[in-house]
């Protein structure tokens, strides 16, 4: 019962911080404003570990490095303590290799969440107030994503199916994921 609460409330912890770290991440390479409610938060939250990073890990193509790497971080600090406290994983070489690609597959899957997220709130937004402040910040945050889809799918009587087509190929991305990750360890 203790592991399963000391669990619960690690995890969450790990993955509130992982998905801030991912939305600063995905804000920046869309060109999202950050001038809002939302990525004021998304600042405050994470600056405190992205800003010391940043000197140490540059960007690249325009992708924000040190976010992606404080995510995998937190990620890898949950599993590595919730998989030493069950004894699965011990610190020889190939237990910290398995901790470090069961984080990496867990930051991909908060990523996909995150964007389907982005698409979900985006899709609501514009049925609902497309005009709020709230909505020109997800319209381009949700642009990349929906942009080349809707190239190739045009709208069928006013209706833009883009967001779910982009959700079902999220859907496969996380799939493949659940995939990647070892059978043995097998977490949610």
């Amino acid at each position: 019962m203790l592991f399963q609460i000391v669990s619960l409330l690690l995890g969450t912890v790990a993955d509130i911080l992982a998905v801030a770290f991912l939305a600063r991440l995905w804000m920046q390479w869309a060109r999202a404003p950050f001038r809002n409610p939302v990525g004021q938060t998304i600042l405050t939250f994470t600056d405190w570990a992205v800003l010391p990073l940043r000197r140490i890990i540059p960007g690249l193509l325009g992708i924000d490095l040190a976010s992606a790497f404080a995510a995998w971080l937190a990620q890898i600090a949950y599993f590595g303590v919730i998989l030493g406290m069950t004894g699965l994983v011990t610190l020889a070489p190939e237990g910290v290799l398995a901790v470090a690609w069961i984080a990496c597959i867990a930051v991909l899957r908060l990523f996909v969440y995150v964007l389907m997220g982005v698409v979900i709130v985006a899709a609501l937004l514009s049925w609902i107030n497309p005009y709020s402040p709230f909505g020109v910040v997800f319209d381009a945050l949700s642009r990349p994503l929906l942009q080349p889809v809707r190239r190739l799918l045009p709208a069928l009587g006013g209706i833009d199916l883009s967001p779910l087509v982009v959700l079902l190929l999220l859907q496969v991305a996380l799939i493949v994921l659940a995939n990647l990750q070892p059978a043995r360890l097998l977490l949610p």
